[in-house]
Parts: C-alpha cells; sequence; structure tokens
C-alpha cells in the first residue's frame, strides 16, 4: 500500500483479538512511515490509561508517542492536516463515529491506519471494525496462542465477571482462546481454585 500515489488517501485495518501484535503492527508501519519522512500523527482513546496516557505501549512494551482523545471526533480537531499518515490504535473503544472520520481522512489524501479488536467478549463482531474492514483498501487478521491449548486464537476470553461491553484491562482480565476453548462471556472456571487442585500439598491437616 505504501506504493500508492501520496495525494491517495487509503484505510488500512489491523484487526484481531487481544495479545495478537495489532499495536505492534501498527507502530511498525507508522516507523516505517517515518523512515520515509513521512509526517505521522498518532491517536489513542484516553479511555486506554492502562499503560500510558501519552503513548501507544503493547503488551511487550514497545512504545510511541500518541496523542490522547475523548472521542473519534477529536482526531479532527487535533490533527495537524499536513500530517501525511494517520495511525489509530484501540479503535473499537472509538465507536461508529470513528467510521465517518476515517472516511473524511482517507477522502482527504491521508493514509489511515487503524488497530482494533473485531470481536467482544461475546465473539460478536466489534463495532466499528466490521464496517471499517468494508471501507477499507487493505485488512490484516492477526491471531494470537491460545492460553489454554496453543492453538491459533481468534478469540478474547475476559477472565472477569462483567457485562460491561468496554472493560479496560490486560492480562489480570482477558486472555487469548482459541475456536474450541472460547467461553462466550465469563469463563466457567474462573470459579474455580486450579491453584489449590493443583498441589496437594497447599493445604495440611491441622
Amino acid at each position: 500500500m505504501d506504493t500508492l500515489n501520496q495525494q491517495t488517501g487509503w484505510i488500512e485495518v489491523i484487526c484481531g483479538p487481544m495479545f495478537s501484535g495489532k499495536s505492534e503492527e501498527l507502530i511498525r508501519r507508522l516507523r516505517r512511515a517515518k523512515i520515509a519522512r513521512r509526517q505521522v500523527a498518532v491517536f489513542k482513546p484516553s479511555l486506554d490509561d492502562r499503560f500510558s496516557d501519552t503513548e501507544i505501549v503493547t503488551h511487550a512494551a514497545t512504545r510511541m508517542t500518541s496523542d490522547s482523545v475523548e472521542c473519534a471526533e477529536d482526531i479532527l480537531r487535533r490533527l495537524d492536516w499536513t500530517s501525511h499518515v494517520v495511525g489509530i490504535d484501540e479503535a473499537n473503544f472509538f465507536g461508529e463515529d470513528l467510521i465517518r472520520v476515517a472516511n473524511q481522512l482517507a477522502d482527504g489524501g491521508k493514509q489511515v491506519i487503524i488497530a482494533g479488536l473485531d470481536t467482544d467478549y461475546l465473539g460478536r463482531p466489534f463495532p466499528p471494525i466490521p464496517d471499517l474492514l468494508a471501507l477499507a483498501e487493505s485488512i490484516t487478521k492477526t491471531l494470537a496462542i491460545c492460553m489454554r491449548c496453543g492453538a491459533p486464537a481468534k478469540h478474547t476470553q475476559r477472565l472477569v465477571r462483567s457485562e460491561e461491553l468496554i472493560l479496560v484491562g490486560a492480562v489480570d482480565s482477558y486472555e487469548a482462546r482459541c475456536r474450541a476453548c472460547f467461553e462466550p462471556g465469563s469463563p466457567r472456571q474462573d470459579t474455580l481454585d486450579f491453584a489449590a487442585a493443583s498441589n496437594p500439598n497447599r493445604f495440611t491437616l491441622d
């Protein structure tokens, strides 16, 4: 996609479950754009404050400076329009307004690179990624490793009991699961004490 005329805008979407390297791939592409001496603008939702307020931070601790914004519309307000490339992380936190914003940026000649979850904790399509996939010129699907069996994982398993669609968390709240091991919603196993069951010496008789 980097070979397209720089006056032509387009949308690239990187999607998949948590722990699949979406943000790593986003940062890699943005760094390549900088090496090519293209001006880059990077945005993340302010809601995602797990690791930093001013950086995209991957689970492998790779970092890139970014602007934190409250909503998709703020991207248009904060953007330096001389930028050639616009990177947007955690797209699922921005909601469906991001669809219009991404189209406006691409129509304005920007290379728009978006990373986000494509399914939620129930395994359902997670807006706005499905619509962005339909509009994008380039799509990359990343897979993680299932934490139960080691198979390729396409799902994000929630490990805490909550019915909120958006629940900010990392390894303490989520893990990657394959199709066979995925349990929509909170897992049934989280009510069992596996550590105690697997360690017969943990308890002693009085």
